[in-house]
């Protein structure tokens, strides 16, 4: 839905509409439940972190600038959420043995049993997975959300010159774990 779209239905909702709340809520449920899911790789996270940002969303949206684009609002938000989470994760990681969590964790859902029927595209959110947290919101923002590097600077609060930094190491760490950097590599040692 595009922003003059759903300006209507926010302008309902903050009056208290609960069929504009219905209505931007499944407008825009699947696209925050992929990221959600691209940026905690865990399904169960990602439905339990997506009804704080809708909540979040309703307590939020009288203060939403409505000159600026709602999926960057939205996007920001849950980043917010998606961090909130990730801080909690952490509380719980120094309170457990690390090794029960991961042994938990690692009976979890794999990308193949998602929405994600192409292979190799679950093979390529696995190895994002496995990016630091900074880096991996950054290509997640970037690559599957479609975002330019200065609209990522705007959600994550932070210098333009940072996401290219992450950026330009989270694409080096993908090529690493790809192999490519090894390929690229012999081939410029041939070329000579």
């Amino acid at each position: 839905m595009q922003d003059h779209e759903i300006h209507p239905w926010l302008t309902r909702m903050i009056q208290g509409d609960s069929e504009a709340f219905h209505r931007i809520y499944e407008s825009t449920k699947d696209d925050v439940y992929r990221m959600l899911y691209l940026l905690l790789n865990n399904r169960e996270d990602a439905g339990d972190v997506m009804s704080e940002v809708y909540l979040n969303l309703h307590q939020s949206l009288p203060s939403y600038n409505f000159k600026q684009p709602f999926q960057y609002w939205l996007n920001g938000l849950v980043i917010r959420q998606a961090n909130n989470w990730k801080r909690k994760v952490w509380r719980k990681i120094r309170l457990y043995n690390r090794a029960k969590m991961y042994a938990v964790e690692s009976v979890g859902v794999t990308s193949e049993e998602y929405y994600l029927t192409c292979e190799q595209r679950a093979e390529m959110i696995s190895l994002v997975n496995k990016l630091p947290y900074k880096l991996r919101e950054v290509i997640v923002l970037r690559h599957f959300r479609d975002c330019s590097l200065e609209d990522i600077a705007g959600i994550l609060g932070i210098p333009l010159g940072t996401v290219k930094s992450r950026h330009h190491s989270a694409i080096h760490k993908l090529r690493l774990l790809t192999g490519h950097e090894i390929v690229h590599k012999e081939a410029s040692l041939h070329a000579d």
